[in-house]
């Protein structure tokens, strides 16, 4: 019976963390909270090492044709000069200087940040920050499309997607509002938000791959529900992220800043 539970915690922690990845309402935030309501966590790094790469999978499938074209584009563009794929090559290259300043502020701050600041009492904080900052760009149509993106750009989504290393403050929701104020079209937003989480993540992965295998040694013990996860956060993400994708085309972030407001107002005052 308590094989059947862990499996059931692993795969619905799986979907949680699958489902609210893609979306402004936070993803780490969500997990605290659950956490606290249920007295449910998972210790190790297993667990947060596969969903996390299920939903970088699952982004990687719904953006295949973007990443397809962008390399293609940008090795065509290196090797050839070709007017056509410069924009292209233009849009890798803020991807770059927009990845720096996570990867920057995420090995300066980490450890302060998982010790002070990943508590119940912040999440509720930071989820009404969330929401203000949905509320604000809610209305806003901008111009700039692939081509009209600059460093600057690039580096205000960077410093927006370090913010959210702070559980509360949803990663897509942060890069999303900082892609809008500086005018970005809402399509144009919302690629540069996801095909930015591709590096993050990736690197992510990467670095805490070695762990997995040598350094978490229960992660033997609890294979089959983090597999399970796995596969839960990948189905969980595709259908989360095409959701949200037509939720952006119809312009209505609104009903996230909604919930961001009642979640963490309810964190507040219960939690």
């Amino acid at each position: 019976m308590e094989a059947f539970w862990l499996l059931i915690k692993y795969i619905v922690l799986g979907l949680l963390q699958g489902f609210t990845e893609p979306i402004p309402i936070s993803s780490s935030g969500h997990l605290v909270i659950v956490g606290k309501l249920f007295n449910v966590g998972i210790d190790g790094l297993s667990f947060e090492i596969m969903v996390n790469f299920g939903s970088l999978l699952a982004v990687l499938i719904i953006y295949r044709k973007d990443i397809y074209s962008l390399v293609e584009n940008t090795i065509r563009y290196i090797t050839t000069r070709a007017d056509d794929a410069k924009s292209d090559f233009q849009f890798v290259l803020f991807l770059v200087v927009a990845t720096i300043p996570t990867g920057i502020i995420g090995l300066l701050f980490e450890d302060y940040i998982e010790s002070k600041l990943s508590g119940v009492a912040v999440v509720g904080v930071t989820l009404l920050i969330t929401g203000a900052a949905l509320w604000i760009i809610r209305n806003l149509r901008g111009k700039k499309s692939d081509g009209g993106i600059t460093v600057r750009d690039a580096i205000i989504v960077g410093l927006a997607q370090s913010v959210a290393l702070v559980p509360g403050i949803s990663r897509s929701g942060a890069t999303i509002v900082a892609a809008m104020l500086v005018g970005m079209k809402t399509e144009t937003a919302l690629r540069f938000s996801f095909l930015l989480y591709i590096p993050v993540s990736l690197g992510v992965t990467m670095l805490s791959a070695g762990d997995l295998v040598g350094g978490d040694s229960e992660f033997s013990a609890v294979a089959i529900p983090a597999i399970l996860a796995f596969a839960a956060s990948i189905i969980a993400t595709y259908y989360s992220l095409r959701w949200f994708i037509n939720v952006m085309a119809r312009g209505n972030l609104k009903y996230f800043a909604y919930y961001c407001f009642a979640i963490g107002l309810l964190v507040i005052l219960f939690l």
